[in-house]
């Protein structure tokens, strides 16, 4: 049973994935919801997203947490780490099971890999054999529906996932749950309003709206920031060798965040602390000035 709570002031988070040291494209985000949260006199939380064993780094939830810290960024309750929501996870599949939303696939990546973008419904129709390993996928009900939301930067967005996503994957052939389960079931039983995150996110995000609607949730509100992008055109990303913070400097880190976040922060910060830098932004917070595009490149990644 979804355990929602009763609330109505805000509440955000940052969720980041334990796959290296924080760079500063994630501390971005980690600001920008961090201020959002406190311009609304609302509660922020750190949710680790640690369900994917084979790609994270030992050591890195406690240095992600560490530089958070050394930022003046913590969480106003205790840190969820995804690992420990595994049953969670498993009652809400079981859940939409019950309503005939789950279908299982076992289709290989070659096969996948021939159908681009939208899964064509094969193992619906032809269900696995007995004994084969199988994803678990959500069984859209209305596919040809349009999904619609407004994004408080981005502005209106519009997917149809018959033609843009299709049935998607909710736990994947080697056990694990998907992304877009757990994020959404955790976003419930955190009781999240608004979601401050990088455009990369974007496109997922109608695919969420859906699943809250099935599961017969609001959906928070969202609000996705320009990535950062190096010169050549890469959005900086542990993938692309994002260079770790300099926690030695989190004054100038968070006044040069501001500064790619449109606030617009008087160069005096940059005598001052990283309190105080931390402080302005939050006296001075407007969402409504931040770049209202997918990415920025910024001169200090253009290596």
């Amino acid at each position: 049973m979804l355990a929602t709570p009763k609330l109505s002031q805000y509440r955000g988070r940052f969720a980041p994935s334990p796959t290296g040291p924080l760079h500063f494209g994630s501390l971005l985000a980690a600001v920008a919801s961090y201020l959002d949260a406190r311009a609304h006199q609302g509660t922020w939380l750190i949710r680790i997203e640690d369900l994917d064993p084979p790609r994270e780094q030992a050591g890195a939830s406690r240095a992600i947490l560490a530089a958070l810290a050394s930022h003046g960024l913590y969480s106003d309750q205790p840190v969820l780490y995804q690992s420990q929501r595994l049953a969670a996870y498993e009652s809400i599949l079981r859940k939409l099971e019950s309503k005939g939303l789950i279908y299982h696939c076992s289709c290989n990546r070659n096969r996948l890999a021939t159908l681009g973008r939208v899964y064509d419904r094969h193992c619906l129709h032809t269900p696995p054999a007995a004994g084969d390993s199988v994803a678990w996928r959500i069984k859209l009900p209305q596919p040809e529906q349009t999904v619609r939301f407004d994004d408080a930067i981005q502005g209106p967005q519009v997917q149809t996932p018959a033609s843009d996503f299709g049935d998607f994957i909710l736990k994947r052939k080697d056990g694990l749950h998907a992304y877009q389960l757990a994020v959404v079931a955790d976003d419930i039983y955190q009781g999240i309003t608004h979601v401050v995150r990088g455009s990369d996110l974007l496109e997922v995000s109608a695919r969420q709206q859906l699943l809250f609607q099935l599961l017969g949730e609001t959906a928070p509100s969202w609000a996705h920031i320009p990535v950062i992008n190096n010169r050549q055109g890469q959005k900086l990303s542990k993938q692309n060798h994002a260079p770790a913070l300099d926690l030695n400097a989190p004054r100038d880190n968070l006044y040069h965040a501001l500064r790619i976040l449109g606030q617009a922060p008087p160069e005096s910060l940059l005598h001052s602390s990283a309190d105080a830098v931390l402080h302005w932004g939050q006296a001075n917070w407007s969402l409504a000035k931040v770049p209202k595009t997918m990415a920025q490149t910024d001169p200090l990644f253009s290596h």
